[in-house]
C-alpha cells in the first residue's frame, strides 16, 4: 500500500512538473512571436495572459490584443483569444475567438467581425515549424459589418482543411455556410425587391489545392504560402431561383496567372446579369455585349434560362472556345 502512495505520488509530481513546463514553454513562445512582429516593424501588443486549465489541458487565455501590419496596412484588434492543447500532445491545438466584435482597420474602411461560439482545431506536425495537418473549424450564427453596416452574415461556417498524407503541400479544403444573408447595403446596391429572399439556400465549396509550400508558422510570420494548382470539385451557390455551379482545373504559375478549364452551370442568368447593372459592376454597353454572348451559348445548352459553359483560361486571358472575353484573374494570397 505504502509503495503504491508513493507511485501515486511520484506520478503527480511528475505531472504536475510537466503541466509547468508546458505551460511556461506556450507562454515563452507566444511572447517570443510577439517581439519577433516588433522586431521586424510590426505594432504587436497584448494586456494579459493567464495560463489555465490545470490538470488535463494547458489553456493560454490573451486580452485585448493589437496586431498591425505596415506593409499591409492592416491593424487587427481581439478583445481575447483563447490557445491551447491537451496537457498530454501539445500538437492539438484550439483556438476560441471572442464573442465580443473583432476590428479590421485598413486605410479604406473598418470592419468588425462578430462570432457566436466561434472555435477552431488544429493538428500540428511536430516540430518547430508547427506545419498545418488538419483545422476544423466552426462556428454559431456570425456577422461582418463595414462602416456600421452588415455586409453578409449566417447561422454558422464550417470550415475544413486536410493536408494530404503523401503530398505535404497538397490541402483539400471544404466551406459550407447555412442560410448566407447580404446584409441591407448589399441588397440596396443590388436593387433587390423587397420580397427577394433574404439568405441563401446553399453555399458550399469542395477543392484540393496544391500549394508552394506547407501552411505552417512562417504563413503567418512572413509569407503565405501560394496556390500552384486548383481542382474545384464543386462550388455552388443557390439564392431565390440563381442557381451557380463551378468545377475548375487550374495550373497556376509564380506571377498568380491561372491556366486551365472553369465549367460554369447557372439557372436564371439573366436576373444575374440585371444583379450586376444594377450595382454597377457591369456597364450597360458590357452588359449587351455579355447577353449576346451568353445567349448564343445558352441555346446551345437546349434551354435559354440556363447556362452552361466552359471558359478556357491561358495567356492572360479568359475564352469561350477561341473568343476572348476578358482578362483572366491573377490568383495571389496576399
Amino acid at each position: 500500500m505504502r509503495r503504491l502512495l508513493w507511485i501515486v505520488l511520484l506520478v503527480t509530481v511528475l505531472w504536475c512538473a510537466w503541466w509547468a513546463i508546458f505551460g511556461f514553454s506556450l507562454q515563452a513562445a507566444l511572447d517570443t512571436w510577439f517581439e519577433d512582429r516588433r522586431d521586424v516593424g510590426w505594432q504587436a501588443d497584448y494586456v494579459s495572459l493567464d495560463l489555465r486549465g490545470f490538470p488535463v489541458r494547458v489553456d493560454a487565455d490573451i486580452t485585448d490584443i493589437v496586431l498591425a501590419d505596415p506593409h499591409a496596412g492592416v491593424v487587427v484588434n481581439l478583445p481575447a483569444l483563447k490557445i491551447g492543447a491537451p496537457a498530454y500532445w501539445p500538437g492539438d491545438l484550439t483556438l476560441v475567438l471572442p464573442t465580443a466584435a473583432i476590428s479590421f482597420i485598413t486605410s479604406e474602411n473598418w470592419s468588425t467581425l462578430e462570432i457566436a461560439q466561434g472555435a477552431a482545431d488544429l493538428k500540428l506536425h511536430p516540430g518547430a515549424a508547427l506545419e498545418l495537418e488538419q483545422i476544423s473549424a466552426l462556428t454559431g450564427p456570425w456577422s461582418l459589418n463595414t462602416n456600421d453596416q452588415t455586409a453578409l452574415s449566417a447561422d454558422n461556417l464550417r470550415l475544413t482543411m486536410n493536408q494530404n498524407e503523401t503530398v505535404s503541400e497538397r490541402y483539400k479544403i471544404s466551406v459550407e455556410a447555412a442560410k448566407l444573408k447580404p446584409g441591407d447595403a448589399p441588397r440596396a446596391a443590388l436593387r433587390l425587391s423587397e420580397d427577394w429572399p433574404l439568405t441563401f439556400d446553399t453555399f458550399t465549396l469542395d477543392a484540393d489545392i496544391i500549394f508552394d509550400k506547407p501552411w505552417d508558422l512562417s504563413s503567418i510570420e512572413t509569407t503565405r504560402p501560394q496556390p500552384r494548382q486548383i481542382k474545384l470539385k464543386l462550388a455552388e451557390a443557390a439564392w431565390a431561383d440563381l442557381r451557380l455551379f463551378f468545377v475548375a482545373d487550374l495550373e497556376i504559375d509564380a506571377t498568380g496567372s491561372p491556366t486551365g478549364t472553369i465549367n460554369i452551370q447557372a439557372e436564371n442568368w439573366q436576373v444575374m446579369l440585371d444583379l450586376a447593372e444594377r450595382s454597377g459592376a457591369l456597364s450597360n454597353s458590357l452588359r449587351q455585349q455579355a447577353e449576346s454572348v451568353l445567349n448564343t451559348l445558352a441555346r446551345f445548352s437546349g434551354d435559354p434560362s440556363a447556362l452552361d459553359v466552359q471558359l478556357n483560361l491561358r495567356g492572360g486571358l479568359m475564352l469561350v472556345g477561341f473568343i476572348p472575353i476578358g482578362p483572366a484573374p491573377k490568383i495571389i494570397l496576399r
